[in-house]
């Protein structure tokens, strides 16, 4: 890898996402060596795929060059890679360019797509857990209604005009609120000679009510808001398989549709070398409280299973607990070098949110519980200051205020027609 060998301990972190790039910017390259290894050699901010995904942003609006992130950090290092697998009592890694030393290894490798061992729908379904996959999708969806113009059967335009989003998390409800102001607002003046009106979007919940990890009174606002927008919700209904454009449910429902949105579950993902007796519930690494796995692995974000008292299943699969994770190791880093004590990793709970569209948003945080227009704007605020780069937030922010007095939603381009991956 070209890695030089100099007298501080190395630290590699396997991923840049939220807790990994958090790590490599906090920790104190003066007493350490710096080595972020990632399949991308970009940072995407994962909360705003969907609006790439419905055409409201361009993918350089979310995502972050990694090496311009740390150009300034020295003793770092950057390396555009795959991690195969972890050799923990050699300290070496295996990746697709080599193999690296290390004296602390950090796993934040993030979460990948939960299909739970349905193989039809993982064949057929989209999901929308990256850049690519919201691209994907983005093609995907403004194809169907080009091809809803040229055809003349009835049955089969009903088809491409017809998403079904399984999932009714704020991923599922978000896209789902961003479909239905396409169709109702923006749609209708790129398509004038399509019949807008027979677009149907479906939104599938497995659990009682839409962002069941949210408060009664949020989901019970959440469903009113999208339904007034037009979005169909059923919720205790599982997708049990998706074969020739038809969406088959618990409930003996069926949805015929060309668009099957995957975003109902979600699952830890690392490299091979892991003891499978450390591996816990949504495949995640147990590790204790001070994000430990042995003496020289630390496990971060969505791959990291803390279990409490508070939190029985894990710390929640968000970027606020991911960031914290980060800042908390590279602090715990910088002190160990100090020959300074260290403390656990507590959690801080800065609440949940969610939009489901223009001026309509959910917001919790202690025992504050608020909706409509202002949870809309604080849920911009606060997706603005998260974005990485100065550069980003302006961007975002005029694509925002012009899409919000125009109703001119991005661009639409399709820019790389969709191809369905091969299995």
């Amino acid at each position: 890898m070209n890695i030089p060998d100099i007298d501080l301990p190395r630290v590699v972190v396997i991923g840049a996402g939220f807790a990994g790039l958090k790590l490599a910017r906090q920790i104190n390259t003066k007493y350490h060596q710096l080595v972020l290894i990632d399949k991308n050699n970009f940072h995407t901010f994962q909360p705003l795929l969907y609006q790439v995904a419905s055409a409201g942003l361009e993918p350089d609006s979310i995502a972050y060059p990694i090496r311009k992130t740390l150009r300034k950090k020295k003793n770092t290092f950057f390396r555009l890679a795959q991690v195969k697998s972890i050799d923990s009592e050699a300290k070496i890694l295996h990746t697709d360019i080599g193999t690296l030393n290390y004296d602390y290894l950090v796993i934040a490798s993030g979460a990948g797509n939960n299909f739970f061992g349905n193989k039809t729908i993982e064949e057929n379904a989209i999901p929308m857990k990256s850049l690519t996959e919201a691209l994907d999708l983005r093609s995907k969806m403004l194809e169907n209604f080009e091809q809803a113009l040229n055809t003349q059967d009835l049955d089969r335009r009903n088809e491409f005009m017809n998403f079904v989003i399984v999932g009714a998390g704020p991923t599922g409800v978000e896209l789902a609120g961003a479909l239905a102001e396409l169709r109702n607002k923006i749609l209708p003046k790129d398509f004038p000679d399509l019949d807008l009106r027979q677009m149907k979007i479906h939104l599938i919940e497995a659990a009682p009510r839409v962002l069941s990890a949210m408060s009664e009174k949020s989901s019970v606002k959440a469903d009113k808001y999208l339904k007034k927008l037009g979005v169909h919700i059923y919720t205790e209904t599982f997708v049990e398989n998706y074969v020739s454009n038809v969406v088959t449910t618990s409930v003996g429902k069926e949805f015929k549709c060309d668009t099957l949105i995957w975003a109902a579950g979600v699952a830890g993902q690392f490299p091979n070398g892991i003891d499978s007796n450390k591996v816990g519930r949504g495949n995640r690494i147990i590790v204790d409280e001070n994000l430990q796995l042995d003496d020289t692995t630390f496990v971060l974000g969505d791959t990291a299973l803390i279990n409490s008292e508070k939190y029985p299943e894990g710390l929640p699969m968000l970027a606020s607990v991911a960031m914290q994770q980060g800042a908390y190791l590279a602090k715990q880093l910088n002190r160990k070098a100090k020959n300074k004590s260290r403390k656990p990793f507590v959690y801080n709970d800065k609440g949940t949110m969610a939009t489901i569209g223009r001026n309509l948003a959910v917001v919790e945080t202690g025992k504050l519980k608020f909706q409509g227009v202002m949870a809309w704007f604080v849920w911009m605020f606060v997706h603005l200051m998260l974005l990485v780069g100065f550069r980003n937030r302006v961007v975002v922010f005029v694509n925002w205020t012009w899409n919000y007095f125009r109703y001119n939603n991005g661009l639409r381009l399709i820019i790389r027609p969709y191809r369905k991956k091969k299995g």
